[in-house]
């Protein structure tokens, strides 16, 4: 198995999304139509939630959730450091504070208890991330953002009159099929869960995401779609497909929205990718995941970072790997040494507040020590859905050779 070449996380395409694609294609309509909604509706029944709206990206969807909950200058978001950019970028598009709690000491999710310690009178929501696939501690979130009812100050939002707390959003980017307490990331854990589908996630659209929600208070779900909708598509209140409709051509702007929907071409990948998404993709990334976790078993100075438990299921998202010594000079090193065996590894993340655009805020990575230590301890490998699983053997082979 010597010089192979195996890459990081190429996507996974079979001829049946192929072949869903090129019938959207032929069909005449190729943007945001029938396939999108279907794509919708299948989305929001596998999480076991009342709506979902696809989109172009998941950042976008943090983005409107933002929005639609009207915050604003002078408000306060909290999030954790460690996690990509689009987390926190889009606090800043709002004109809002980002405010970081940092991770636990055992694992990559932001502490519910460093939530409660960060939280203010200026707080308007919550933004978590699941590290990897992994679930973090939805009912502990929660239960903070109830317990500060009492700091929490309406700006006069009519969703923000009718929860009378902060948002609670999950950025659940990397856990399609991730389930927390027997009930699948997606569903009614949160108030807003945005997924993404982007080239390198477990089910791909290409570029893509989806907002999931059921109602808020007495405000249905239906409602909360239609307004979520209208921050997505420039405010217009009719989609393409209706405005085609013979004679149907008016239409009125009643908001100054963005341009984010998703098309047809991407919605047909995604639903044929989430037809097998249980039998087939998934299954795989979980037999590669164990076989890393068999193979990590006992290596000296180096342990499997993710942990699964009865109350929470990974979707094997990453296959993040922890080097025992916080040390980012070696452990560049072993992945420059990983490059040169032609295996493709990459380092999941540089905490936010480590970059150019956050330091030059105020921020400093030495206020979030969780954080910073695992970031210097972490090698992420290669993992998709095609990977052979005999190629983790050799990764794990050549990983111990340098460690």
């Amino acid at each position: 198995m010597e010089n192979l070449k195996i890459p990081f996380a190429p996507p996974s395409i079979s001829e049946e999304d192929i072949e869903a694609v090129v019938k959207v294609l032929r069909s005449g309509w190729i943007t945001t139509g029938p396939v999108t909604r279907d794509f919708e509706s299948a989305l929001a029944d596998y999480c076991g939630n009342e709506r979902a709206l696809c989109l172009n990206s998941a950042t976008i969807g943090l983005f409107i959730a933002l929005k639609l909950y009207g915050i604003g200058p002078g408000d306060e978001v909290i999030t954790t450091p460690y996690t990509f950019a689009a987390s926190a970028n889009v606090i800043l598009h709002c004109g809002a504070v980002p405010v970081f709690a940092d991770i636990n000491t055992e694992d990559a999710s932001i502490n519910p208890e460093n939530i409660a310690k960060v939280f203010t009178s200026k707080t308007k929501a919550v933004i978590s991330v699941d590290y990897g696939g992994l679930p973090v501690d939805y009912d502990g979130i929660m239960t903070v953002i109830n317990s500060k009812k009492s700091l929490f100050r309406s700006s006069g939002n009519r969703y923000q009159d009718e929860l009378g707390r902060a948002l609670y959003i999950s950025d659940a980017a990397h856990s399609l099929g991730a389930c927390y307490k027997g009930h699948r990331v997606g569903g009614k854990i949160a108030d807003f869960t945005v997924f993404s589908f982007h080239a390198v996630k477990n089910l791909t659209t290409a570029e893509g995401g989806a907002v999931l929600f059921g109602g808020m208070g007495t405000i249905g779900s239906d409602d909360v779609y239609k307004s979520l909708k209208l921050l997505a598509l420039h405010g217009q209140d009719k989609d393409a497909i209706n405005k085609y409709k013979e004679g149907n051509w008016r239409y009125d702007i009643l908001l100054a929205g963005y341009k984010a929907n998703m098309t047809d071409m991407q919605a047909a990948l995604g639903l044929s990718q989430l037809g097998r998404y249980e039998s087939d993709i998934l299954p795989k990334r979980r037999a590669l995941t164990k076989r890393y976790i068999e193979l990590m078993n006992g290596v000296p100075g180096a342990d499997f970072a993710l942990s699964e438990n009865d109350d929470i299921k990974s979707s094997c998202h990453l296959a993040p790997v922890l080097l025992d010594s916080a040390d980012e000079i070696n452990r560049d090193r072993i992945i420059t040494g990983m490059a040169e065996c032609g295996i493709s590894c990459n380092v999941h993340f540089m905490p936010v507040v480590m970059l150019k655009c956050y330091k030059d805020l105020g921020y400093d990575i030495r206020d979030f020590e969780q954080s910073f230590k695992r970031y210097k301890r972490t090698i992420t490998m290669p993992l998709y859905n095609d990977l052979p699983i005999n190629y983790v053997d050799y990764i794990i082979e050549k990983f111990k050779s340098l460690i």
